[in-house]
């Protein structure tokens, strides 16, 4: 397994906070999670942009951290789901306002990315 040459340093929240939930699908999976969405095919549905690899890789993070639980059922073919654990739960106050400031800040980030493609199209012409 890869080991870092710098090890993290994990002595501020902040830290533990980004360490936990950072990453760009976390985030969103512990919101589809608690709204009910629990399967894995139902979760790569809801986030078609992102590839299976990922979302699994992220989904096993967060079970790592003891953020979500899986359930494995014994039947054929074989059924998985997702749950947030009480920590998980703990999350969501801070995923929602997340969700929120995004929303808030959505039409000042596009008029950002308007300017911003003008910008770079006019480099390409002018450079």
């Amino acid at each position: 397994m890869y080991e870092k040459k710098i090890p993290k340093d994990f002595d501020c929240g902040m830290s533990i906070t980004l360490e936990i939930i950072g990453g760009k699908w976390k985030p969103c999976l512990i919101d589809s999670i608690s709204k009910g969405i629990r399967r894995p095919s139902e979760l790569h549905r809801n986030h078609p942009e992102a590839s299976k690899r990922v979302l699994n890789l992220q989904l096993k993070e967060l079970e790592d951290y003891g953020v979500i639980s899986k359930i494995i059922y014994p039947v054929l073919p074989p059924k998985v789901e997702y749950f947030l654990t009480e920590l998980g739960e703990s999350l969501l106050p801070l995923t929602r306002h997340m969700e929120k400031w995004g929303s808030d800040y959505m039409p000042v980030f596009n008029e950002l990315q308007r300017n911003k493609s003008k910008v770079d199209a006019e480099a390409v012409v002018f450079g």
